[in-house]
């Protein structure tokens, strides 16, 4: 794979052997932000010397005998299949118990793991909780300089740094929640980095998903917190770098491509995002072949400089959320945009030259009706009318109870109406002649049962993954564990609404809000 990298690394003198493992292909890992910015920070230690592992590696210069510590990044949910996959492809057991002192010392990291460890906790000897940027040289350097003691040793040691979580260490009880070994509680503090200077990507590649495209994260977090989004929750206090860091990463960046990607949840909710628009416009003159690509707009807060960044930049359609159908339920879930500033959004895309937009969707919220479901056709229809050359395309998720964030404690709306509602909106937004993308219900299901679930799971993702890793596999062998006794009835796990007095799994992890916050803010919005 070409590749050009933006950095010098070091003459080395290794002391450490490092694989950093992405748990998919290359193409994918190569543009992972946090993955590759991570890479980076360790290859810049003359001590340390770093790979890059994905799941369809075939070379690799260390051998597994010869390498530390297997550092893996966890974006998603079902990113257990591609770490079994390079577990399997080095003969690595999967389990931290079944490995001898022979095999790397292993560690997760990533919003997925934060969020809630516990389905993956058997898997990995420590987990990073929180932003890795200010702490994981430190964690390499504790196993440095201990590389004469056992795993057992190094990892209690480990366990003693902030923001480091050992399952070994603990034990796990349904009704007391994780806990020390001992029976003491257990609090494993989150860490918040400050980005004090963006994160921009450290290597260009040509065969990477977004191909020689330079990304800056602009923006961490989001200030809207609506009640079901982990990536708003997880990431507070929101964070904006400053305004000349950003222009001096777009500077920067078009030094090496003319491709540039702005990212963050709500980027267009910095309050210097005009003025980066500004200056990525003075940039267009001195480099015309500069092409910019951004994550989702703010749909109440889009300006006509914005749009217009946009287009003159090769963009020719853009993304807004407006999450669901009605004022009602926008309200309900912290989504503080009404109809009016939907339609307003959509005659300012338009007038400066967008042909059109992908309208982020979900149904299933927390006291969805019909009634909203046919606000959500009547606001498509009314689009439709008013901007009748302007393309629409809706794009539909489910709802799924995320840990962090208020509606934790809410029920998950069984599959069966959950397709009848997508079955409704397909044939309403085919009369009216609307493009409409749905999810898919069943994996949406799943993804709940491992965003809900414990350590029990553990057993289950491994049969899942060694049977096929799919919709059937995820069904029998869940099917197969719940019949030996091991596993309540999944429906337990992935819909029932959580009592505010109940211990969740991921309880132990002291994040920003507290539970005692979250718990005052589903109050607010549900009552």
């Amino acid at each position: 794979m070409n590749e050009v990298k933006l950095y010098k690394s070091p003459p080395k003198y290794s002391e450490v052997n490092i694989w950093l493992a992405f748990p998919a292909m290359q193409t994918f890992g190569m543009s992972a932000l946090g993955y590759m910015s991570i890479v980076k920070t360790l290859d810049l230690r003359k001590d340390y010397f770093v790979e890059k592992i994905f799941t369809d590696t075939t070379n690799t210069q260390l051998k597994p005998s010869d390498v530390d510590v297997l550092g893996i990044s966890v974006s998603f949910e079902i990113d257990f299949l591609g770490f079994f996959k390079i577990f399997e492809n080095y003969k690595i057991p999967f389990k931290s118990k079944d490995r001898s002192e022979d095999t790397p010392i292993i560690f997760g990291g990533g919003p997925v793991l934060t969020a809630n460890p516990e389905p993956y906790s058997e898997f990995f000897d420590f987990i990073i909780i929180g932003d890795a940027e200010n702490i994981d040289t430190h964690i390499i350097d504790v196993i440095k300089n201990n590389k004469n003691k056992s795993k057992a040793e190094i990892l209690k040691i480990l366990s003693k740094v902030e923001g480091i979580y050992v399952p070994s260490l603990t034990t796990f009880d349904k009704n007391t929640g994780v806990t020390n070994i001992d029976g003491s509680k257990l609090a494993v503090k989150k860490l918040t980095s400050e980005l004090s200077k963006c994160i921009t990507t450290p290597v260009l590649s040509e065969k990477s998903f977004f191909s020689n495209t330079y990304v800056i994260e602009m923006v961490r977090g989001c200030p809207q917190r609506c009640g079901f989004c982990l990536a708003s929750y997880l990431n507070l206090p929101s964070r904006f770098c400053a305004l000349e860091e950003i222009k001096q990463s777009i500077d920067t960046g078009l030094k090496y491509t003319d491709k540039i990607a702005l990212l963050g949840a709500l980027i267009t909710a910095h309050p210097d995002f005009d003025e980066i628009c500004e200056h990525i416009l003075k940039k267009k003159q001195e480099y015309p072949e500069l092409e910019l690509s951004v994550s989702s707009l703010r749909a109440d807060s889009i300006s006509p400089i914005i749009i217009q960044t946009l287009t003159e930049c090769g963009q020719k359609h853009s993304t807004i959320a407006i999450e669901a159908g009605s004022d009602r339920l926008r309200k309900l879930i912290n989504k503080n945009l009404n109809e009016e500033q939907i339609f307003e959004t959509v005659k300012t895309a338009q007038e400066n030259g967008l042909k059109g937009l992908k309208i982020y969707a979900m149904i299933g919220h927390p006291t969805e009706t019909d009634d909203d479901i046919k606000e959500m056709v009547n606001l498509a229809k009314k689009l439709k009318l008013q901007f009748k050359t302007f393309e629409f395309t809706f794009s539909f998720a489910t709802f799924v109870p995320k840990a962090h964030t208020p509606f934790q404690y809410c029920e998950r709306e069984n599959t069966k109406s959950l397709e009848k509602k997508y079955e409704y909106l397909k044939k309403e937004f085919h009369k009216i002649g609307v493009k409409i993308r749905t999810s898919s219900v069943k994996w949406d299901y799943w993804q709940a049962l491992l965003s809900r679930g414990d350590r029990r799971i553990c057993d289950l993702l491994i049969d899942v993954y060694q049977n096929g890793g799919n919709l059937g596999a995820f069904k029998q062998s869940y099917k197969r564990m719940q019949e030996k006794g091991l596993l309540p009835d999944s429906d337990e796990i992935v819909l029932r609404k959580r009592e505010l007095s109940e211990i969740l799994p991921w309880d132990f992890i002291d994040i920003t809000p507290s539970n005692d916050a979250l718990k005052k803010e589903y109050k607010r919005l549900l009552g």
